[in-house]
């Protein structure tokens, strides 16, 4: 009795899982790391309906009742400031709303995926997979960053954090730790950004115009841009 009790504790309990614990048991028997589909899905989805899906649904749908043709905070700011304008320092505000203002909100937003990702590593290299379901996150994942980088022209806050990964993945390596699943979804959801911008640029790499709008070393030219250059002024 007294050994049934024992095989009994050390038993491991599982009733306490959370909802997506049957991926995170197969995972687990399979020798991976659990990813956090919850997590990860809903981030995406969040992102593309809240960011990246808000300027499409007002071309799609140009009603003035639809609730996402409704002005944002970002709206108003931009109404306020083309009033104020001669009233105030022209140069100050294009600077706290092209410059500051998205310092104030990128930074603070990639400094915490670096921190959640420093600590995504495993010791074991088996371990160091992804399910297939966060190969196909990948894909919508990445192509957000992309538009967060080019839209919000934060290339160099993007290429800083993407190298800073690559550098922790390095200097962990040397002690013989490896990404696990989550880990190995955030670097290659960044990798395909940067792939993705890299395919951008060099397609738009000799627009004359775009090329004057962007006169900077750095030329990434903005999707919105693009937009109104080639295509709304068509119709």
């Amino acid at each position: 009795d007294h050994d049934v009790r024992r095989r009994e504790e050390l038993t491991p309990v599982t009733w306490f899982l959370p909802r997506h614990s049957t991926v995170q048991a197969d995972e687990t028997a399979a020798g991976t790391a659990p990813f956090h589909l919850d997590l990860w899905f809903y981030f995406t989805l969040q992102n593309w309906v809240l960011d990246f899906g808000r300027p499409i649904a007002m071309l799609v749908f140009p009603l003035e009742w639809f609730p996402l043709n409704k002005p944002s905070v970002g709206d108003y700011f931009h109404m306020a400031y083309n009033v104020i304008t001669p009233f105030l320092l022209l140069k100050l505000l294009y600077y706290y709303d092209e410059y500051l203002g998205h310092s104030m909100w990128y930074v603070p937003f990639f400094l915490l995926l670096f921190v959640y990702f420093s600590g995504c590593f495993t010791a074991t290299k088996a371990a160091s997979s992804m399910p297939g379901v966060a190969l196909l996150l990948v894909m919508p994942s990445g192509l957000y960053y992309w538009y967060l980088v080019t839209e919000g022209q934060i290339f160099i806050l993007f290429i800083f954090t993407f190298f800073a990964m690559l550098a922790l993945v390095l200097h962990q390596k040397r002690k013989r730790l490896f990404l696990d699943s989550n880990g190995l979804f955030l670097f290659y959801s960044f990798a395909l950004t940067l792939l993705l911008v890299a395919l951008w640029v060099a397609w738009l790499w000799n627009d004359p115009v775009l090329r004057k709008k962007y006169p900077g070393v750095i030329y990434v030219p903005e999707p919105w841009a693009f937009y109104t250059l080639h295509i709304s002024s068509r119709h």
